[in-house]
């Protein structure tokens, strides 16, 4: 039960006394009611509401009484967690269900947890429960720390003092490390493979902790806020008929950065495989039916399976070496030849039976066994063609030959375990519509992409001033970008770069779509006199320790990945956002091949939408309040009036920046009107 908070708003309490014994449909007036009147306090106490915030408040009360499903577009600076949390609280109050928040970012569910602390106290709700859920890779594991602490080491090596630090109970999770950790080796002392109640460090262990409360019953828990991945991974267990990771029965999901959600589902039905896990995996299995059966002649079956696997992962390293030119590239993997991947099928099938007697035991190392070979089997298939509904790919992102398959489509998979009507679920981000005349067609590239079924909300759009406080330049003189003049191309991006960040004497953020850009241009940097800090993003360090760096010293950032979204940079300390490169897709990514061969327009159905969302959450990141001044400059001239390419008004129409020019003479003038410089 929620007590009165300290600003000692009683009708709370009177409120939630008159509804909790109405059925939903008849809380209407009040809820709406409550919801004005929270929002009437805001100037009381020291807050800023905003008319997009409050409407978007009532859309999504009106989504909960009438059970439906509500897309909804926030612009930046509207306060769009303020917005969902506000019916959020009250939504709980009423239904004593817990509010489940899904976020793209574990930056934003930490970011949304304090907001729900300082929105509730302040509005008068008092012991609201919650607790935040990240994977289990971001959380420390004691079990796997103890084993290598116990092994034999080098003193003082790097991956020795973590597990050290881990054992002595200094790090519980990844974001403990203030000063970064390489995901190579995070990846040795991270949870990957918990034991849960049979392990011997439960008792102590942050991650078997969370668990236990994002899957507490429906009353014991408020607000359960979990990235994306996990809410994924708990459909994907409920839709299968085992025990879900999050506890069942919520009022209302909120999925934040809903832009992000496709991929995020992907990779959530993406199986990896490298040679050496999945052949622990292999003789793990074995063994357990060796123990059981005491057939030996099963080890002769684990050699040829064990054969077909380091065949193929010869052919992947083979192709990665030819194809890849950076580590999260996903390449075509070759036909397989000379292997008798039939064979292998057929073994795995044997195995996979074999295991399925067993697994009705309960015992957690059986059904991981049963699931680990369930997965080699699909391999098998799909490299023989004997299953055609997973897309295939080879990559390396943990600088491992890595083999991962998925389902080519996952619109199905949402449509019914998501947008089922069960449950009404609120998709939101400041980059869900694309161009258009009717909110259908504004909103119908995460539509199909997502199998979205509901309603589509008024775009609520930002505040913020662009018209006079920003200016958008576009490089009109740099050559045209191509994979055959990518030389040429670098150069003169880099030129007319270094002079960009001159004329605001550095304050810039310079986003890439690709590392190698990126590498490419700080090396180039580091040997000019520059009148201002380079710094760039490091693998494994810490976005807010880079992103303090840059502040300090209102220099230039070199960055990619997660800088194109989730940064907040207040103020003068950003005044320039560069984009170094239109994000458009790799047309060779087997994800987007697919996509493009699925679309009747692949350009303006599938490279132009996905490269929307990106840019506008890249050229995003430059305003951040009411008082921000700043420019974005463009370096890619496909997007200059000259080129004359058709996604030019679409790109101008869908960015909120008026004031557009190719003339660096005006750029300069806007910069000096303005005053940004030092």
């Amino acid at each position: 039960m929620y007590r009165k908070g300290a600003v000692g708003i009683s009708w709370l309490q009177d409120f939630y006394n008159s509804q909790k014994k109405e059925p939903v449909k008849d809380i209407e007036p009040a809820l709406i009611n409550a919801i004005f009147r929270l929002y009437d306090r805001f100037p009381r106490l020291g807050l800023t509401g905003r008319t997009g915030q409050q409407d978007m408040s009532l859309d999504i009360a009106d989504a909960y009484i009438h059970g439906r499903n509500a897309m909804i577009e926030a612009g930046v600076g509207i306060g769009k967690s303020f917005a969902y949390l506000i019916p959020g609280l009250l939504i709980n109050q009423i239904s004593r269900q817990p509010v489940i928040i899904a976020t793209s970012s574990i930056q934003l569910s930490e970011q949304i947890h304090r907001d729900l602390r300082f929105i509730g106290s302040r509005l008068g709700f008092s012991m609201v429960r919650s607790v935040v859920g990240k994977g289990m890779g971001q959380y420390a594991c004691r079990l796997r720390a103890a084993e290598l602490s116990g092994a034999e080491a080098s003193s003082g090596s790097p991956l020795l003092s973590l597990a050290e630090r881990i054992m002595h109970g200094e790090i519980n999770e990844r974001a403990d490390l203030k000063s970064g950790v390489s995901d190579a080796l995070w990846s040795n002392v991270c949870v990957n493979d918990c034991r849960f109640e049979y392990c011997h460090y439960r008792s102590t262990c942050s991650f078997y902790e969370m668990r236990a409360k994002i899957n507490a019953g429906t009353s014991e828990m408020d607000f359960i806020i979990v990235n994306q991945d996990l809410l994924i991974r708990d459909l994907i267990k409920k839709k299968e008929g085992t025990k879900g990771l999050i506890t069942d029965r919520p009022a209302l999901i909120v999925i934040d950065e809903a832009h992000n959600l496709e991929a995020k589902v992907r990779d959530a039905q993406t199986l990896e495989f490298t040679l050496r896990g999945t052949c622990r995996a292999l003789e793990d299995a074995v063994q357990i039916l060796v123990r059981r059966s005491a057939d030996r002649s099963l080890m002769s079956s684990l050699q040829l399976v064990t054969r077909c696997l380091r065949g193929i992962f010869r052919q992947v390293e083979a192709d990665l070496r030819l194809t890849a030119k950076q580590d999260n590239d996903r390449i075509k993997v070759s036909e397989i030849t000379g292997l008798p991947l039939l064979r292998g099928i057929q073994i795995l099938q044997e195995f996979r039976l074999s295991l399925s007697v067993l697994v009705s035991r309960h015992e957690r190392e059986i059904d991981n066994a049963y699931e680990a070979v369930g997965g080699m089997l699909h391999l098998f298939q799909v490299l023989a063609g004997t299953e055609k509904r997973y897309l295939l790919w080879a990559g390396s992102p943990r600088g491992e030959a890595t083999l991962s398959i998925c389902p080519k489509g996952i619109s199905q998979f949402l449509k019914h375990s998501l947008f089922n009507g069960k449950t009404p679920v609120i998709l939101t981000s400041a980059t869900l519509c694309q161009t258009g005349e009717t909110l259908e067609e504004q909103y119908a590239y995460l539509t199909q992409s997502l199998g979205y079924r509901g309603e589509y909300m008024e775009r609520q759009p930002s505040p913020f001033d662009y018209p006079h406080h920003t200016m958008m330049y576009i490089a009109r003189n740099v050559p045209y970008y191509t994979p055959a003049n990518r030389e040429a191309y670098l150069e003169a991006a880099y030129k007319e770069l270094l002079r960009l960040c001159n004329v605001t004497d550095g304050r810039a953020l310079v986003l890439f779509s690709a590392k190698e850009d990126m590498k490419y241009v700080h090396q180039k940097l580091s040997a000019e006199k520059l009148g201002w800090a380079l710094h760039m993003q490091r693998e494994g360090s810490s976005q807010d320790a880079i992103i303090a760096e840059f502040r300090a010293s209102k220099g230039v950032l070199l960055s990619t990945g997660v800088f194109w979204e989730g940064v907040n940079i207040e103020g003068s300390d950003l005044s320039h956002l560069i984009v170094f490169r239109l994000p458009f897709p790799v047309p060779a990514d087997p994800v987007y091949e697919y996509k493009a061969a699925m679309a009747g327009d692949p350009m303006q159905e599938v490279f132009v939408p996905d490269m929307l969302l990106r840019l506008r959450q890249g050229t995003g990141r430059l305003i951040r309040s009411e008082t921000d001044l700043g420019i974005v400059s463009i370096l890619d001239s496909r997007l200059s009036a000259g080129a004359r390419n058709h996604y030019r008004e679409q790109v101008l129409a869908a960015l909120p920046f008026r004031r557009v020019t190719e003339d660096f003479g005006v750029l300069e003038q806007f910069v000096r009107e303005k005053g940004i410089h030092r």
